[in-house]
């Protein structure tokens, strides 16, 4: 029987992001996966904007290129995830630093990243809009995409039914 085969060596570039974060966020911030050209943390509402902080001032990922929101309704939680990237810093522009968050479908709450990242304005107001999540500290959470009066539960949520679809299609 052949041992699996080796895991492929991380570029340079990425080593060094893991290093940081491991030195200066140690248990507060866990790597779901690296690879090239992409990272995945996971970090707790109480800790996004510390490790955000760290991201853009000692990382240099000086831009937040997008804002997803995921529902797992068996797990009774939403996930935020911040996909951050770097404008300025010259080896780091092919890597994605995605840091995730996640949050109680009971009580959608994350802090605002708008102050460190002001790209995140319409990424927050969509997902409070479509998954419920309120954004503390964020200044201007109406309405973006949805009808001034729509009244049902967020459509993103897996709840969501459309009007007039039975439930088995």
């Amino acid at each position: 029987m052949s041992a699996p085969p080796a895991k492929p060596e991380l570029p340079t570039e990425e080593k060094a992001i893991l290093d940081a974060l491991s030195a200066k966020l140690a248990d507060r911030a866990k790597v779901v996966f690296s690879k090239r050209s992409r990272i995945k943390l996971s970090v707790s509402a109480d800790t996004l904007v510390e490790v955000a902080k760290f991201a853009r001032d000692e990382l240099h990922f000086d831009q937040c290129a997008n804002v997803t929101g995921t529902d797992f309704p068996k797990d009774k939680q939403i996930e935020v995830t911040y996909h951050l990237g770097s404008i300025d810093g010259a080896g780091l522009r092919r890597v994605i630093l995605a840091v995730s968050c996640r949050v109680p479908s009971s009580a959608p709450e994350l802090p605002s990243l708008i102050e460190l990242y002001p790209s995140v304005n319409f990424h927050e107001r969509e997902q409070a809009e479509m998954l419920g999540i309120i954004f503390k500290g964020h200044p201007n959470l109406s309405r973006l995409l949805l009808p001034e009066d729509w009244s049902d539960i967020p459509p993103m949520l897996k709840a969501y039914r459309l009007p007039g679809r039975l439930e088995s299609e």
